[in-house]
Parts: C-alpha cells; sequence; structure tokens
C-alpha cells in the first residue's frame, strides 16, 4: 500500500517519469538524406540518427538547440524528444539536406495510430 502511494505521488509530482520510458525510432542518413525525412514521435520516445553516407553528416537545429556535432560514417546520435512541437534540421555541412521531427504528445500518438 505504501509503495502504491508513493509512485503514485511520484507520477503525480514529476509527470515527465510517466512517458520517460518511450519508444526509439531509427532515421537513416543515407545519399545526402534523412530517410525518413518526415517523423512522428511521442514525448518521450528516443530517435536515433545514424550516419550510413560515406560522408560526415549532422543533425543540427539551431532554434530548437539540437546538434549532434559531426556524424562519420557508421556513427550514431541519439535525441529523446521532451516537449511537443515540430523541430526542423538540417545537415549543417549539406544544408540541402533537410529533415522535421514532429513531437506530440503521447495520446496524440496514440490517437493517429488508431487511426489508421
Amino acid at each position: 500500500m505504501l509503495r502504491a502511494t508513493l509512485v503514485a505521488i511520484c507520477l503525480a509530482v514529476f509527470p515527465a517519469a510517466a512517458v520517460a520510458a518511450g519508444k526509439t525510432h531509427t532515421v537513416r542518413i543515407e545519399g545526402m538524406k534523412f530517410i525518413p525525412e518526415r517523423l512522428e514521435v511521442a514525448v518521450g520516445d528516443t530517435v536515433v540518427w545514424t550516419n550510413k553516407d560515406f560522408l560526415p553528416h549532422s543533425v543540427t537545429a539551431t532554434e530548437a538547440r539540437v546538434e549532434s556535432g559531426d556524424l562519420t560514417p557508421d556513427k550514431s546520435w541519439r535525441f529523446t524528444a521532451r516537449k511537443k512541437g515540430e523541430i526542423h534540421y538540417i545537415c549543417r555541412l549539406h544544408p540541402v539536406m533537410k529533415g522535421a521531427l514532429v513531437v506530440k504528445t503521447p495520446k496524440e500518438r496514440r490517437d493517429d495510430d488508431a487511426s489508421r
């Protein structure tokens, strides 16, 4: 009983903990493109970008303060979505490469999945 009460209090005080264990999604960097170019995730989900190209690339969204640094071939970088919104990113080294990460609440993602 005490343990259940403590868990309930923690979830009420720290709601981010309830979504901390989200899904993991992947974005492949290949052929001078982010694949997929647009990805929808939920708050708490993690996105892993992996460079499968022969050139170094980055994941850069200045306004959102997102920066992977240079990803050499076969290197990966992880980002966990912490708040709802759209993050438009580019490769800092090749600005013609563009992508978008759409972060929704977990409920919005479930509703979207259910309507498909």
